[in-house]
């Protein structure tokens, strides 16, 4: 009897030792200030995580021929689109761009370019990330690939989100 109220001593004293506050319980994010992305993220045991697929443009410009990068419009605006469908799929969840703890980027070089277009990534995600209305930074890497599911397609984007519930 005496060990057991030994043993369940130790853990009652344990478990008190536990952090317990919702304010200790939060996603954090290092690096750089001025770094359009976090060079990590930790997620704390409990948060909510949701994996979003690979997002492709919508179509926006349908005075375009079908099936056409232009009907999709450049790096910038496909990137723009992508987001928005994200932002969409993380809303279904009770989620945002803001929960965004992880985000992989494809990139295909526009038609006649020799590499693709960083610069004009960078534009729509800047619109998103890091701004002072939404300052929450993913970790991310971008890859230049040779091909997306379809030729008019130069840009697919998947993230990982990450919430502490009750925030």
């Amino acid at each position: 009897m005496r060990v057991r109220l030994a043993a369940a001593s130790f853990v009652l004293a344990v478990l008190a030792l536990q952090p317990t506050s919702a304010a200790m319980a939060q996603i954090t994010r290092a690096g750089p200030a001025a770094s359009p992305i976090a060079a990590s993220v930790t997620i704390p045991p409990g948060a909510t995580v949701v994996y979003v697929s690979g997002a492709l443009a919508a179509e926006s410009v349908m005075t375009a021929p079908e099936g056409s990068v232009e009907r999709f419009g450049d790096t910038e605006t496909q990137t723009r689109s992508v987001l928005g469908r994200l932002a969409a799929a993380l809303a279904a969840q009770g989620m945002g761009p803001q929960d965004v703890v992880m985000m992989r980027v494809y990139l295909v070089a526009p038609p006649g370019a020799k590499r693709m277009d960083f610069g004009g990534m960078m534009k729509a995600y800047n619109e998103m990330f890091g701004t002072p209305a939404q300052p929450n930074k993913p970790a991310r890497v971008t890859v230049e690939v040779a091909a997306l599911a379809a030729p008019q397609f130069l840009v697919e984007i998947e993230v990982q989100a990450a919430k502490v519930m009750g925030k």
